[in-house]
């Protein structure tokens, strides 16, 4: 790049920026650019305050918002907060991750005339649904995505889908989802399955990321242990709106002794190493990181056949998908990986590490945005 700028983030969530892109604000503030970051607070605020470089670190902007609601109101005032956002820092740049920045901000520097680029991490619900609210929503995608430098999208699927609704036809381009850091994520060696077979699904405790499926599953699994003995772990934090309904399920099977549940942590990883297969019945997906992490990790993969999931993974080669919504489907998936020899599972788990190092490698993701960045011409 020319000489050095004033790059402004726009994002929902602070752990989602910490986990995933920590990287790229780091690559920013070492080429010598100002990196400022827009985010409703939460408790990870103060970790992107920690990366420094140089004297110089993240400049966080403070930005309340709902993240999954739809007052009208409130959305506007995001709006007009990014507008004075913009006025006031000036930026030369600006990157938008999520619905809602990438709609109100993307229209907010389409109408300030600033540089940007967005990244679509799934399409979402709404949209997938169908109906009035997704007409409404592609519509506003059109506007807000319409003189945008570069419109990232996660997989093909999601890219597809809205070039045919008009939306990013000339400036979209493909990313491995968010990339997977090696270095953090190392291989580790299969563990021994002298205790039991371990399967771990990392998700939020949401219907979308297919609790539910996992839920009957585990259930399903217990009641028909054969001679090799399976156990169940589940990683995730609740969604707010839909704790009532699975807290006490996921209780009751904890104290049944058929689920072990951590709860929310921050050394997924670790967990990972100790588990021997990781589950992924989600319903839609940008690209997983749980499935990258996992196949970084050097574990076979049970994945939803989605789009977002698929891309992760090699049939038969470091994992098995199955029809994504179906509690059957994935008893059958589950049962046909513990059809497997301890060899052939270890061996799948070897072949997820060498795909990602191959196709998933976040060093290609911030390449990325240092070529899109190095086109705006500043």
């Amino acid at each position: 790049m020319k000489k050095p700028m004033k790059i402004l983030i726009l994002t929902n969530y602070a752990n989602g920026l910490w986990l995933f892109r920590k990287e790229l604000l780091l690559a920013f503030m070492e080429e010598g650019h100002t990196v400022y970051v827009s985010l409703p607070p939460d408790e990870n605020v103060d970790r992107l305050r920690t990366l420094q470089c140089d004297g110089s670190s993240v400049q966080i902007i403070e930005t309340p918002f709902e993240r999954r609601g739809n007052n009208p109101v409130k959305d506007l005032r995001l709006f007009w907060t990014y507008l004075r956002l913009l006025g006031k820092c000036k930026p030369d740049a600006v990157l938008t991750y999520t619905i809602k920045p990438n709609l109100y901000g993307g229209l907010a520097c389409r109408l300030r005339r600033v540089p940007y680029l967005c990244n679509v991490t799934g399409l979402g619900t709404a949209i997938e649904g169908g109906g009035m609210l997704s007409q409404i929503l592609l519509w506003f995608y059109q506007i807000s995505m319409k003189k945008a430098k570069r419109v990232f999208f996660q997989n093909a699927k999601n890219r597809d889908f809205m070039r045919q609704r008009k939306i990013a036809v000339h400036n979209s381009r493909l990313l491995p989802g968010s990339g997977v850091n090696l270095e953090e994520h190392k291989f580790a060696k299969y563990p021994p399955e002298t205790e039991g077979i371990i399967f771990l699904a990392v998700i939020r405790i949401m219907k979308d990321k297919g609790i539910d499926e996992y839920l009957e599953a585990v259930r399903a699994m217990t009641r028909r242990q054969g001679e090799t003995k399976v156990l169940f772990w589940l990683v995730g934090e609740y969604e707010e709106e839909s704790r009532a309904q699975y807290e006490p399920l996921i209780q009751s099977l904890v104290e049944r002794g058929m689920l072990r549940y951590f709860g929310h942590i921050d050394n997924v990883g670790e967990v990972m190493a100790q588990s021997h297969v990781i589950v992924h019945p989600s319903y839609h997906e940008g690209l997983s990181n749980v499935l990258l992490e996992a196949a970084a990790c050097g574990r076979p993969v049970l994945a939803s056949r989605i789009s977002g999931c698929v891309e992760t993974f090699c049939e038969g080669e470091s994992g098995f998908g199955f029809d994504s919504r179906s509690a059957d489907a994935l008893v059958r998936a589950m049962e046909k990986m513990l059809a497997l020899s301890y060899e052939e599972r270890a061996r799948m788990g070897s072949a997820a590490r060498a795909w990602v190092e191959k196709h998933f490698d976040r060093k290609i993701v911030l390449q990325a945005y240092r070529e899109e960045l190095a086109g705006i011409g500043i």
